[in-house]
Formats: C-alpha cells, sequence, structure tokens
C-alpha cells in the first residue's frame, strides 16, 4: 500500500500504466510479452529455482478471501465476519470451486507489541484470539493468512506493528497460530534494500515451518517498485507487480495492462500477482466485473476475493463461482496468457493448457462494440477440419472451422477454450452477432441500425432469426429479412432496422437488445445476444459554457468519482474541496485522478477548449499528471508532465467540427501517486 493521497486512514495506491488508459491506439508491448512467432527466440528470464516449486507450495495460483477491499480498517472487521466468509465459502459451494484461504489484512493487532515483544490482536476485533479463528478456519477444511509489513510499521496511520526487526519471532508466532499464508507489505521500510527485508522474511518463515510442519505461502506485496518479477521466484510464491487496485475500470484496466506484459515470468510456485479482485463491490458493472474475472483468470493471477460475501448478490456469486473461467486460472501448466494483438483497444490474449487447448480472452476495452478475431492458427493450435469452441461464460460448445471471433460489447470480454477436436462437426456451428448502430441520436429522432448474424462454423446453421428490441416507448421498425431457412458457412443473415426514440425522452445512456438463434442440423438449438448502447444527446448550447455544467456522455476515474466544480476529494462521490491551483480557488471546473477520461458530446457545434489546468494543492509536494484533449480520435492538445512544483497551465484546445472530446489525465508515467488533476475553469465555446 503506497500513499495515494495525504489524508486517508491507510495511504494506498492505484497501481498500474495510467497513460495507456482508455484510449484507441494499441499498447506497445516489449519483446518478452509477444507472441513467440512474431519475436526471435530467446532464453527465459533467469532465475533460481521457485521456492514453491520445490516446497509444493502454490502449484495453482492461491485462490481465497481478503477483507481490505470491503472493509478497510472498520469495525466490521472482526472475528464473527471471518468465520462467516469461511461458513459461506462451504454454504455457497466455494470451497469446492477451489477457493481456499480466509485471509485477515491489516488492523488485526494492537498498535503495541506486548513486553515481550510479542504481536496481540485486538481483543475487541478478535477476543479469543487468532489462533481460534485459524483452529475454525480449519474446521472447515479452509486455510488462513495474516498480513503485516517488512517495514517497523504498518501501512495504517494507527501504526500496527510491522515485521522489520522482528521477523524470527513474528513468523514463529504465525507458525504457532495456524497461519498459512502470510502478506508481506511494503511500508515504513525505512529505505532497507527490499531484497534483504523479504529474504530476510523468507527464512524466518522457513524455520518456523521446520519447528512446526507449518508450511506458509508468502505473498511479497511491495507494489512491483523493484521489479519482483526478476528475483523473487526463489522468495516468495507469489509477488505484487502494481499498486493497489481500487474498485473503478480505470484502476482495473491499467492494473491490467501492467501485468499482461510479464506472462514470462510466471508458473508453478511463482506467480505474478496484480492485486485481489474487486467483484461485487458497486464500482464497476457487471459486464466490467466479468472483464476483471476473466483477465485475472487469463493471467494466472492469484484469484483473492474483496468483497463482503455475506452481502454479495446472485450475479457476483455467477462470476466467482464460473468453475471453468476458474479452471482457466488454475490449469496446472501454470502458463499465464499472452498478448497477441491489442490494435484499436481489441485485445487478444492467449494462454496454453495443459490439454493442448487454448484459453483465448477477446477482450475489448473500448467504449463502443467491437469486432475482435483471431485463428486457430494464430493461437498455436494444429491444423485441423475443425475446433471445439466452449463459450466460458455462456457454457456452449459451438465448432468452427478456424476462426474465433466476437462482437463484444463495451469493456467486455468473450472467453473461448478452443481444442483441435475429431467430433467437432457433433457440436452447432458457431455464429457471430453484430450491431452497427449510430452512437448518438436526439429525442424523438430516427436512426438506422444494421445488425447481422454470420456463421464462421463449419456445417450450416438452420432456421436462424434475428430480433432488435428496445427500451419501453422506442419504436424499431425493419422492412429486411429477420429470418433465414439456412445460413451455410461463411455466409449471413443482414438486417436494417429504424430506430426513434420517445419525443419525451431524457439524455442520457440507453440501451437495445439484438438477439438471435438457430438450428444445428442435429436441431439443437443456440442463441446469443448483444447490448446495443445509444446515447439521447442535446446540442450544447450556443456561446460559452463550462463544463460543468453539462451532462457528460462518460466519466472513468482511477480512484473514485469525477467531480464537478470541487477537487477529487478522497474515494467517495462529493467529498472533494474547493478546485484550488497555486493558492488560487477556482468555483468551477472538473476533479478527477489519475488515469482519468471525461467525454462530453459536442455534435460538430463547437470550437474552442479552455481551462486552466494541474496538480491541485489538496496534494502539497506530491503528484505528477499529464493533460490531454481528443477531438473524436484525433489528440489535440498535450501538456506533458506537470507536477504540484509546476505553476497552473492555462490551455486551449481547437475542437472544429468533433463529435465528441475527451478530457483524458494521465499519470505522467511514474505510476499513480496521489494525481489529483483539476480542469480548472473549464469551458466550450459553441
Amino acid at each position: 500500500m503506497r500513499h495515494r493521497s495525504l489524508r486517508t486512514a491507510r495511504h494506498r495506491v492505484i497501481g498500474g500504466l495510467a497513460a495507456a488508459l482508455l484510449g484507441t491506439a494499441g499498447l506497445t508491448l516489449p519483446a518478452a510479452a509477444q507472441p513467440a512467432a512474431a519475436r526471435p527466440t530467446t532464453a527465459e528470464p533467469a532465475a533460481a529455482a521457485p521456492a514453491a516449486a520445490k516446497d509444493g507450495l502454490a502449484l495453482t495460483p492461491p485462490m481465497g478471501f481478503n477483507n481490505w477491499n470491503s472493509t478497510h480498517c472498520r469495525a466490521d472487521f472482526n472475528e464473527a465476519m471471518v468465520k462467516g466468509i469461511a461458513d459461506i465459502f462451504v454454504s455457497k459451494g466455494l470451497k469446492d470451486a477451489g477457493y481456499t484461504y480466509v485471509n485477515l489484512d491489516d488492523c488485526w493487532a494492537l498498535p503495541q507489541r506486548d513486553a515481550n515483544g510479542k504481536l496481540v490482536p485486538d481483543p475487541v476485533r478478535f477476543p479469543k484470539g487468532i489462533k481460534a479463528v485459524a483452529d475454525y478456519v480449519h474446521s472447515k477444511g479452509l486455510k488462513i493468512g495474516i498480513y503485516t509489513s517488512a517495514g517497523t510499521k504498518t501501512c495504517n496511520t494507527a501504526g500496527f506493528p510491522g515485521a522489520l526487526g522482528h521477523e524470527r519471532s513474528d513468523a514463529q508466532q504465525f507458525a504457532d497460530w495456524g497461519i498459512d499464508y502470510l502478506k508481506y507489505d511494503n511500508c515504513n521500510n525505512q529505505g532497507v534494500d527490499a531484497k534483504q527485508r523479504y529474504r530476510t522474511m523468507r527464512d524466518a518463515l522457513k524455520a518456523a515451518s521446520e519447528t512446526t510442519g507449518r508450511p506458509i505461502v508468502y505473498s511479497i506485496c511491495e507494489w512491483g517498485q523493484n521489479k519482483p518479477w526478476e528475483w523473487a521466484a526463489d522468495v516468495g510464491q507469489l509477488w505484487r507487480t502494481t499498486g493497489d487496485i481500487s474498485d473503478s475500470w480505470g484502476s482495473m484496466l491499467s492494473i491490467a495492462k501492467k501485468n499482461l506484459p510479464l506472462a514470462p515470468y510466471a508458473g508453478p510456485g511463482h506467480w505474478n500477482d496484480p492485486d485481489m479482485l474487486e467483484v461485487g463491490n458497486g464500482g464497476m458493472t457487471d459486464t466490467e466485473y466479468r472483464s476483471h474475472f476473466s483477465l485475472w483468470s487469463v493471467m494466472a493471477a492469484p484469484l483473492l476475493i474483496g468483497t463482503d460475501l455475506r452481502k454479495a448478490d446472485a450475479k457476483t456469486y455467477q462470476i466467482l463461482g464460473n468453475r471453468e473461467v476458474i479452471a482457466v486460472d488454475q490449469d496446472p501448466l501454470g502458463k499465464q496468457g499472452t498478448v497477441l494483438s491489442s490494435e484499436g483497444g481489441r485485445w487478444v490474449i492467449s494462454k496454453e493448457m495443459a490439454d493442448g487447448s487454448r484459453a483465448v480472452a477477446l477482450f475489448n476495452e473500448t467504449e463502443r462494440p467491437q469486432r475482435i478475431a483471431t485463428t486457430a492458427a494464430r493461437l498455436g493450435l494444429p491444423q485441423a477440419d475443425g475446433y471445439r469452441l466452449r463459450d466460458l461464460w455462456r457454457n456452449q460448445d459451438q465448432n468452427t472451422s478456424g476462426s474465433v471471433a466476437a462482437t463484444v460489447p463495451a469493456h467486455g470480454t468473450v472467453l473461448y477454450r478452443v481444442s483441435a477436436d475429431r467430433r467437432w462437426a457433433s457440436y452447432p456451428p458457431a455464429a457471430e452477432l453484430g450491431a452497427d448502430a449510430a452512437p448518438f441520436t436526439e429525442a424523438g429522432a430516427t436512426a438506422p441500425v444494421e445488425t447481422a448474424l454470420r456463421n464462421f462454423g463449419g456445417t450450416a446453421a438452420h432456421q436462424a432469426r434475428v430480433e432488435l428490441t428496445g427500451p419501453d416507448g422506442w419504436r424499431i421498425r425493419t422492412s429486411w429479412p429477420t429470418r433465414a431457412a439456412t445460413l451455410p458457412t461463411g455466409s449471413r443473415l443482414a438486417t436494417r432496422w429504424q430506430v426513434t426514440a420517445p419525443k419525451d425522452v431524457k439524455p442520457g445512456a440507453y440501451e437495445l437488445t439484438v438477439r438471435a438463434d438457430y438450428r444445428s442440423a442435429r436441431g439443437d438449438k443456440v442463441g446469443t445476444e448483444l447490448p446495443v448502447p445509444v446515447h439521447v444527446v442535446v446540442a450544447p448550447p450556443s456561446g460559452a459554457g463550462y463544463a460543468s455544467d453539462l451532462p457528460w456522455l462518460s466519466a472513468a476515474n482511477g480512484w473514485g468519482p469525477a467531480e464537478k466544480d470541487t477537487s477529487v476529494g478522497e474515494n467517495a462521490a462529493g467529498d472533494g474541496h474547493p478546485i484550488t491551483l497555486d493558492g488560487t480557488v477556482h468555483a468551477k471546473g472538473l476533479g478527477v485522478h489519475a488515469p482519468s477520461e471525461v467525454t462530453y458530446y459536442t455534435g460538430g457545434h463547437c470550437t474552442a477548449f479552455t481551462a486552466k489546468v494541474g496538480v491541485d494543492d489538496e496534494e502539497g509536494t506530491a503528484g505528477t499528471v499529464a493533460f490531454e484533449v481528443w477531438a473524436d480520435d484525433t489528440k489535440v492538445l498535450s501538456t506533458g508532465t506537470l507536477t504540484n512544483a509546476d505553476p497552473a497551465k492555462a490551455i486551449s484546445a481547437a475542437v472544429d467540427g468533433a463529435t465528441t472530446v475527451r478530457l483524458v489525465v494521465t499519470d505522467g508515467g511514474d505510476d499513480v501517486i496521489s494525481d489529483h488533476g483539476d480542469w480548472a475553469d473549464a469551458a466550450f465555446s459553441c
């Protein structure tokens, strides 16, 4: 946990490759992350034999629970919660799905050690002590984890004791309590060399294991600062590659982008750890949470649930409990997925599996549905007449002659498992459902929508039909065919629709849905659907107008929500302060936290955007940001990196004729630390 703001109860940071947030430019990967066919053959990264490979620990990525993302240091983190989570693991089938560890994070101890230098559990949170809780967790057939820091104190400002200088004693205490997993953080480290600190605890855990017979999985949490993937394979079983995740699309995306290139360093007993899961905490949509879970699984990342399962809804359990997706993460071959392509925010990530199949994630980071495609040959599968294509979220088998494709919703992921299968023709043919719609319309206006159902399987599809539906009051008509008796391989059913929004509809985002179904030669029915987002917009008024007085189309923010007319503040909505740059308070503007992107509809009516930009004074000397203005897909202004030592910068960007204007803030290239960016006095001239 790193400093993100000077006022948080526990100083944390969103890690990530923030500069690559939501743009449409492809990610340039280092040679090690490119597919083998695209780079010269090189040796694997040099490293000692992984500790867990020798010890038999964490031969697949650890799965379990950690309380921090849902409770932080609040009073509801206590013995009853921990026991309740263990009970839920059993009753909800999570244990059977592979979740094993119930892990305690910070705030479990008193701020002071006892007279003998021993750690003391908080008697209010854990009145029976940690060993009693461990015994209860073990009685359920589960394991328990604990947290401390490789410093004099942990990351919380209450000053709980860290293990620096107490490694042997603390490790022995953990083993005596029955601890199975240690998360070892990086705060208050006194500048001591990271490798030395983490190796000292490794040796202490080994010594404690020898005296108690209890091996402890060792999770190194130094935020990727010292590139642990290069040196920690013989130290711990997993290592954080990034700063802390938060429950937002921007945070999750930036962390995934930082972890993806590190595939060559992962394997049985030595895993890249892009931090815990946020699935179910409420800051993302279900589509985004499925992407989160898909990406973590294809990256062979530890799957540590970060939501309070006592309050989780059915959709959260459905995502977390998808055993076919979990099987991708837990595959015994232990390969992390590699990026085959990422152009235009359309990602193809392939993971080799122990049975010779490939898991492939077709991931769409953009704001609109996108067609994403690859081939069985590109995935490294052998040449065959046909292939089995298993959709892991729909739990459906289909056949393909070699194409692997889907139109993927905005921020969505289609996760397939592809294999050469002699029985390929017995499965229904795979068909791609796509849609092309005008992204913006006005109340009462009619706009065209084109849909297509294309058969890319190796056999014909029969009795195909398609329909388009919308919210109540929307009128949808077509004179084009909506049915086809047969769709041979490579053919499609194309339909053009006229969609009219109600005259009294309010501006905002709406969703149409296109659905299709068809049958295989054996009569098996296949159904599929695709959301089609449409924004009802109002042209901005003529003249000059503040951006904070206009509705935005979307706002992605790295920490908490973007704020109007205040700084970003902290994590909660509405907790900002007056926008202040160089000691000057600005009544109007936008307060954001990198990585951030706020998009406005301008409809070709505006000519210029102006603002005064910089790091808000509330961050003191911390924070580095860079501001960009995009007119549609063209970057029309970039400030370069600004720090709090730099004066606020007045900017003016030409946006003539642009349909949308995107206001982007990146981290300035040095990771996300207190990056509170202000668009003070932001205004459009229209």
